[in-house]
């Protein structure tokens, strides 16, 4: 299934990088190889994350070894991202 980055997603995955690059780059690499091989788990098992507490039709998938979940939603044609969320900052995405 495809997977699509919305609006928001693209914002946090700048900050992904930042934070790798500038706060912790010794974990860069590892954190990249994380999220690329949670992204292929998700394609290929759509509902492999937990329904979420906050909102009835959003899904969360931790990122391994990171402080961050992804926050997705299934329709019948995509797998929508809509936060790459940094779980330092509390919930209430």
């Amino acid at each position: 299934m495809k997977i699509v980055f919305l609006e928001d997603a693209a914002r946090d995955i700048q900050w992904f990088r930042y934070y790798y690059v500038s706060v912790f780059p010794e974990g860069s690499a590892k954190a990249r190889a994380h999220l690329k091989a949670i992204q292929q788990t998700l394609a290929a098992n759509p509902y492999a994350g937990h329904p979420s507490e906050l909102h009835a039709d959003l899904r969360e998938l931790s990122i391994p070894r990171t402080p961050f979940t992804l926050i997705y939603r299934v329709t019948a044609t995509r797998i929508e991202i809509l936060r790459l969320w940094d779980n330092r900052q509390g919930t209430g995405y």
